[in-house]
């Protein structure tokens, strides 16, 4: 997580020096350009499906069904480390947004409606989060699979629809990830498991 904490803070360095200037805009304005095309028009539709879907409700309402499946199952402590992960991780997305204070980028059309802070991206890292840490309980390939391709499909909306840099992404990518490092070390022992040192 520290390691997580420092690459975000120097993305956020070239990002203000505009080091990363370059890049960002070539990626926005290519995304602006790819929407005015005709296969564009299909795509923006379906970017749209995605940051919906990667919204905080959404996320809150799949928090939900799984700490119920988990209680269900008799995984009290489980479920309780996947709701203080989740609300304490919201909690440092929060928080380093209004450390770092970035402004949205202008540079082409916004297509959803945004009133927070730009870095680092809250649908990159929540979602980094919430997915992985089912992924993480699920512990099969497939749950991996389908984490990473929701992760990188929602991360990518973002910059499609106009409201996210690319750098403001990565570095959301990049708390979700260091932060479920982190919290794998408290992850408690599910039944039928042998107990964890």
């Amino acid at each position: 997580m520290l390691l997580a904490l420092l690459c975000i803070g120097l993305i956020a360095l070239l990002q203000r020096v505009g080091i990363l200037g370059g890049v960002d805009h070539a990626v926005m304005l290519a995304a602006g350009a790819a929407r005015d095309t005709g296969w564009g028009g299909h795509v923006t539709p379906v970017m749209w499906l995605a940051s919906a879907l990667g919204d905080t409700i959404p996320r809150l309402v799949l928090l939900a069904i799984a700490v119920a499946i988990l209680c269900w199952w008799r995984e009290g402590w489980v479920a309780l480390w996947l709701l203080a992960f989740i609300a304490v991780g919201t909690l440092l997305n929060l928080a380093l947004k209004q450390i770092f204070a970035m402004p949205r980028p202008d540079l082409i059309q916004h297509l959803d409606v945004v009133k927070t802070y730009s870095f680092p991206s809250g649908h990159a890292a929540g979602n980094m989060m919430m997915f992985g840490a089912l992924a993480l309980l699920i512990a099969r390939r497939w749950a991996w699979a389908l984490a990473a391709a929701l992760i990188i499909l929602i991360g990518a909306s973002r910059v499609w629809l106009g409201v996210h840099w690319p750098s403001d992404v990565t570095a959301g990518w990049i708390e979700g990830l260091g932060w479920l490092a982190l919290w794998r070390a408290f992850l408690p022992a599910r039944r039928g498991q042998q107990q964890r040192p």
